[in-house]
């Protein structure tokens, strides 16, 4: 641009070309803003493929546009979005082919400390509703951890408090992953370590480690804007997602940040971390032995009550020789009454037989009524028979009927009455008199069952099967059947 603008000959006011007067601008602008800083709340928030950021800044009068160039987005100390007021630091530029001025951001910090509690508050409730802080989701600590993780900074107090804290206590073995815990990118290697001692102990990077039971996530004091990578929300999405227990330990006992609600316990300090991870050795050895001495006289206890049970049981018991003595004695009873049972049993019975043998009528006297009977129904059946040929002569005629049916009728009848004398027979107590038994019968023709109604020298009459012998008896029977002289 000339020193000297042209005049124009319809006055003495200069006249500029655009790109002039572009350029004027744009000098005045970055000579007189050359590196400001600009607080505002962030909106029309875009991310391009190329890498740039375009947003703008605005507060209740005024807005402003501002870019941060690809190769400052990782130096800006935060990451901007939509509704987040920052103090943006950087220079004003003009763009005269639009013909309009930018901020270009070199770094963005928050604006002051209400501007972080309201970020906190509001990814607070976020997560809240993503039941990321319910307490089912908390993982006990186990008791005596082999291998404990440790994420924090070398520098500092921090590292050396845990150590020598689990050392006094209970020594184990501790996996330290160095991080950076304030500033720009401490929230990505935070979240990473994390997600790094997760991994340890699977196939492939770090499987020749041993995995960790327990994490502690641990830092120093400071100001909020110090411990804003604890409450960056990749970390606490880091911190859910993990498979091991972690206890948070950041700032003092007064600070509180949003890791310590979604880890699995909180610890004041990071000495009362250490002190939640492991045990007192001491504290244990005894407790141990105690327990040893309680479990021991509880044995003893339980076996002196055992015994004396055992003693007890023992003593109500019976005499086991007296039990077998008794029992023994019993069944010499038993088989002894048996012996005399038996030929009482007997005799009950032969002389029921020889009452129902005394009852029944003579054999001979039964066949002939019998017989009788037979010879009274025969006569009949020959009347009848005669009647009836000749009723049928006299009907027929000159016909006359034929004996064949009448003889086959007296034979049918003859064979049923000898199958009836067969049975009779067979019933008949002249039978068992075949067989070689004898009735004895008194002078008045009574039958004598036994041998104590007989007197010596009293008569008595034998009856065989085939006749009656007289007899005398002599001497005093010395058997159930008596002796007999005929």
């Amino acid at each position: 641009m000339d020193d000297h603008p042209a005049t124009s000959p319809f006055g003495n006011v200069p006249e500029y070309s655009v790109s002039e007067i572009s350029g004027a601008i744009r000098q005045t602008l970055e000579s007189t803003f050359g590196r400001v800083r600009v607080r505002g709340e962030i909106t029309e928030f875009k991310r391009y493929s190329s890498g740039h950021l375009y947003f703008s800044l605005k507060d209740e009068r005024g807005k402003l546009s501002g870019v941060v160039w690809r190769g400052s987005v990782s130096r800006l100390g935060l990451v901007p979005e939509n509704g987040l007021e920052i103090i943006a630091t950087g220079r004003v530029s003009a763009y005269g082919e639009r013909s309009s001025y930018q901020l270009i951001v070199e770094k963005m910090e928050y604006a002051g400390e209400g501007a972080l509690l309201a970020r906190i508050e509001r990814l607070r409730q976020k997560l809240a509703q993503e039941g990321l802080f319910d307490a089912k989701r908390k993982r006990p600590i186990p008791r005596l951890p082999r291998v404990i993780g440790v994420v924090t900074s070398l520098q500092g107090a921090v590292l050396h408090d845990i150590r020598t804290t689990i050392a006094r206590r209970f020594p184990r073995t501790l996996l330290i992953w160095p991080v950076a815990v304030q500033g720009e990118g401490a929230a990505a290697q935070i979240a990473g370590a994390i997600e790094g001692f997760a991994e340890v102990g699977h196939p492939g990077l770090g499987a020749k480690l041993p995995r960790p039971d327990v994490l502690i996530v641990a830092r120093g004091g400071g100001s909020l804007e110090d411990l804003m990578a604890f409450n960056d929300e990749a970390v606490l999405r880091a911190v859910a997602a993990c498979r091991i227990p972690v206890i948070s330990a950041v700032g003092h006992e007064t600070d509180t940040t949003l890791i310590d609600f979604v880890s699995d316990i909180r610890a004041p300090t990071p000495t009362a971390a250490a002190e939640l991870a492991v045990p007192v050795r001491d504290e244990l050895l005894a407790d141990l032995t105690h327990r040893v001495a309680r479990m021991g006289s509880a044995l003893t206890r339980i076996t002196q009550n055992a015994r004396l049970r055992l003693d007890r049981a023992a003593a109500a018991l019976p005499d086991l020789p007296s039990l077998l003595a008794t029992a023994r004695m019993r069944l010499d009873d038993r088989a002894h009454r048996l012996e005399l049972a038996l030929p009482a049993l007997v005799e009950r019975r032969r002389a029921a037989l020889m009452q129902a043998e005394r009852h029944m009528p003579p054999p001979k006297s039964l066949i002939d009524t019998a017989r009788a009977r037979l010879a009274l129904r025969t006569a009949a059946l020959d009347a009848a028979a005669l009647a009836s040929g000749k009723a049928a002569e006299a009907r027929l005629g000159r016909v006359r009927l034929s004996p064949a049916p009448l003889e086959a009728l007296c034979r049918e009848r003859r064979t049923r009455l000898s199958g009836l004398s067969s049975l009779l027979e067979s019933v008949s107590p002249r039978a068992v008199l075949e067989r070689g038994y004898v009735l004895v019968r008194d002078h008045n023709g009574e039958p004598i069952t036994r041998a104590a109604g007989l007197k010596p020298g009293q008569d008595v009459a034998l009856v065989f099967a085939d006749a009656t012998r007289e007899a005398r008896i002599e001497g005093r029977p010395t058997t159930t059947q008596g002796m007999l002289d005929l």
